[in-house]
């Protein structure tokens, strides 16, 4: 039989500088969560099925990396640290009487097409606001994200950020059947315009519905845009979601971060549990989000403890990669010092080693070699 030693396609072996910066990114990041004040979890790598099943709204079955227990329960990696948090949330707090404050570290598996040359092993680093239904909630996530980025030494990112609920209020009016649904969520998604379009026209609706879907795959930029949002529709629930964003910028302002945002009513994630504000942030160098998050108030009933909350995920491998190509350095590590030694010399050397290991440096004993040892 041969054997196999390299990796599996999707997956790889980071090591060396790369390894180094990676460990002194997920610091400095999380530095930033602790002031914050949200406490350390961790969950585990792989969960029964049901935790991230089609009830819960995470990705289809077809993408999960799935197996069994002796028992023959179904088990699955995690693809989304959510659905693990907020499981652990409703075991072991009571975000209904105080509002929870988690963050998280760990490698999240998804078992996709390769063809855009994404991994199927990411590491995300996070948080999870649980218990808290406020915009103050939202503006201070939104706050805490761009104080990572600041932190991993970035300063050109842009977060944009969609509000779900101005589109599934005007789904509700529209009366559209699931099938039709996935599709007009699928082209709005895309920015594709004439696709929008001619599906809208197909569906027979008013001339205000029919218009503002038509604009949503345009309606994005700066916070002008949420007056262009307000002006397309009278429905009362669309409305409150503008005013919702409105109140979060206001909030935003005193955070000092608003320069960073921007507004994105097509953006519509594929993660059916988020409710409210979602957003993702962006830099140049890499084409895929940096961060992915959003409100989900309806999640922690699958768990059976109701509760509002909010959070997001920071795709470490792809933060990485953007500070590469911007040439943009992380906090230097102390270097090793390299002290060889013959045999003769081993007491001397492991003393001077430790002596120096006291004081801080990073210190590699190296026995040298006789002639003719491998």
């Amino acid at each position: 039989m041969q054997r196999i030693f390299h990796t599996p396609e999707g997956v790889r072996d980071i090591y060396g500088e790369e390894c180094g910066r990676k460990r002194r990114l997920q610091e400095q990041i999380h530095r930033v969560f602790r002031q914050y004040g949200y406490e350390d979890i961790e969950t585990p790598t792989f969960e029964y099925f049901e935790v991230f099943s089609r009830e819960v709204g995470t990705i289809p079955s077809k993408d999960l990396y799935k197996f069994f227990d002796r028992e023959g329960n179904t088990l699955v990696l995690r693809p989304d640290f959510t659905p693990s948090v907020s499981r652990a949330c409703a075991t072991y707090f009571f975000p209904e009487q105080t509002p929870v404050s988690l963050c998280y570290t760990g490698n999240t598996f998804i078992n996709s097409s390769s063809l855009r040359g994404q991994l199927k092993e990411n590491t995300q680093m996070g948080v999870e606001h649980i218990g808290d239904a406020s915009p103050e909630a939202d503006a201070e996530i939104l706050a805490l994200t761009v104080e990572c980025l600041r932190a991993s030494g970035l300063k050109d990112f842009q977060i944009s950020v969609g509000q779900v609920d101005y589109f599934k209020s005007l789904l509700a009016e529209a009366g559209m059947d699931e099938d039709t649904i996935a599709r007009l969520r699928e082209l709005i998604s895309q920015k594709n315009e004439f696709g929008v379009e001619e599906m809208i026209r197909e569906q027979k609706l008013s001339g205000e519905l029919s218009a503002v879907f038509m604009e949503l795959p345009r309606m994005f930029g700066s916070v002008e845009v949420l007056e262009r949002a307000k002006a397309l529709t009278g429905n009362p629930e669309a409305l409150a979601a503008v005013a919702r964003l409105e109140e979060i910028y206001e909030i935003l302002k005193l955070y000092g971060c608003q320069e960073y945002i921007s507004f994105d009513f097509g953006m519509l994630s594929k993660y059916r549990y988020y409710t409210g504000i979602i957003f993702q942030a962006y830099t140049y160098g890499t084409g895929e989000p940096l961060v992915k998050g959003g409100r989900y108030n309806e999640l922690m009933k699958h768990f059976g403890r109701p509760a509002s909350s909010i959070g997001f995920a920071i795709v470490v491998d792809n933060l990485l990669s953007a500070l590469s190509r911007q040439n943009i350095s992380l906090p230097g590590e102390p270097e090793t010092v390299i002290l060889s030694y013959r045999k003769e010399e081993r007491e001397a050397a492991v003393r001077e080693a430790l002596r120096l290991r006291g004081e801080g440096k990073n210190v590699a004993l190296r026995l040298e070699r006789e002639a003719g040892e491998l």
